[in-house]
């Protein structure tokens, strides 16, 4: 079993495509015909229009893709099971920071493809994000262990690094999605949602969303965090990265 086998139940509702990020995916892959989309999840920045193979390892997720979806090949990132430079265009969108050997990874994505796009992001930003740093910081250890964009950028020998901000309004629901929606968090779907809470003993979990609910109600977080309120986007470390 697989580790979204156990938390990805019910992924597909919190995590839906936005289509401020898929614009800039599109771009990136340019004019590529043939795209291999590893850890491909429920396929949510897949390239409508060309000849798309997913690889998923977790039977849950492949379950919750929806009908019409690239056909899905059942493998890791480690062990592509395609010969040289097969694809033209290789995706990897917030999956490498779960992979078992990341850079071994994306030598597979390299050698079976010719151009790598990969979505990915800067730990430490992402440990400056409000639920970690004041209710949750159980999770900047979880997070400290995982590759950073940075690294990944530096060792694909990237071409091009592009911020992609997080709308106010995201309906992707990554972790910080929810940065000027904090109300989101005190439902438990949407914390299922994002896997650094889902690995997060659950007892710790729930007495930093205990503190977020009493200073929602106190008004304390509003106070606090007026500055975050009149902004539309904001740079959460998500880096989309191109060679």
């Amino acid at each position: 079993m697989t580790r979204y086998d156990e938390i990805g139940v019910g992924y597909a509702l919190g995590r839906r495509t936005d289509p401020r990020w898929l614009a800039p995916v599109l771009d990136a892959l340019g004019d590529a015909a043939s795209v291999l989309d590893v850890g491909s999840g429920t396929g949510s920045y897949e390239p409508p229009g060309r000849r798309v193979v997913a690889v998923e390892p977790s039977a849950e997720m492949v379950r919750q893709r929806p009908p019409g979806a690239a056909p899905v090949v059942r493998a890791v990132a480690e062990a592509l099971p395609f010969s040289l430079s097969v694809f033209e265009a290789g995706l990897a969108v917030l999956t490498v920071h779960h992979w078992g050997d990341w850079r071994r990874g994306l030598d597979e994505l390299r050698r079976v493809s010719r151009r790598q796009v990969v979505l990915a992001y800067d730990t430490a930003l992402h440990n400056d994000f409000w639920l970690v740093r004041e209710y949750v910081p159980e999770v900047a250890a979880l997070e400290l262990s995982r590759p950073s964009a940075p690294e990944i950028a530096d060792y694909l020998g990237a071409s091009s690094v592009r911020v992609l901000p997080v709308p106010w309004d995201f309906t992707d629901g990554v972790f910080p999605a929810h940065w000027r929606r904090p109300e989101a968090y005190l439902d438990p779907a949407v914390r299922r949602a994002c896997s650094a809470l889902a690995q997060t003993p659950p007892a710790t979990v729930e007495r930093g969303i205990a503190r977020l609910r009493t200073d929602l109600a106190s008004g304390r977080w509003h106070e606090e965090h007026a500055d975050l309120l009149s902004l539309t986007e904001w740079d959460a470390g998500f880096r989309l990265i191109v060679r």
